[in-house]
């Protein structure tokens, strides 16, 4: 369980970060500054089957399992998505499987995030969490067999 708090604490330290700022202009400013930060893709993640399905954008998730825990690269072609796909890579990223699929991802809401994103990128946020879940829930199965 102390990998759990690890994530919570992951979620509080963005939850602090958002507090900074007084308007969703400066939100926004740093969700794309988070985007700017993510590692770059390897090109040769970006084909068809590492596309989140329900986005608006072109985002692009792959993972890896190592040492019981699930790892995440991710891209996007729309710099405020790479922000918020770097924003649940960094909480989620380097865990067990149980403790990702355990997360509640509280943050989210706690910033705001779903009612100052449009419909669409709130799917698409959905999406992408729905997505990492299952690469998690994938890896749990395997090693559980």
């Amino acid at each position: 369980m102390n990998e759990y708090k690890n994530i919570k604490e992951s979620e509080n330290e963005i939850t602090d970060e958002f507090s900074f700022f007084d308007s969703w202009e400066e939100k926004y400013e740093y969700i794309i500054d988070l985007g700017k930060r993510l590692e770059p893709l390897d090109e040769k993640f970006k084909v068809g089957e590492n596309i989140i399905k329900g986005c608006q954008s072109t985002v692009w998730l792959t993972s890896e399992f190592r040492d019981g825990k699930v790892f995440y690269k991710a891209d996007s072609d729309a710099i405020i998505v790479k922000g918020l796909i770097s924003m649940l890579i960094k909480v989620l990223s380097g865990h067990e499987p149980d403790e990702i699929l355990e997360a509640k991802l509280d943050f989210i809401k706690e910033i705001g995030m779903m009612t100052h994103l449009a419909q669409t990128r709130s799917n698409g946020l959905l999406a992408m969490v729905k997505q990492i879940k299952n690469y998690a829930l994938a890896y749990k199965s395997v090693n559980a067999a």
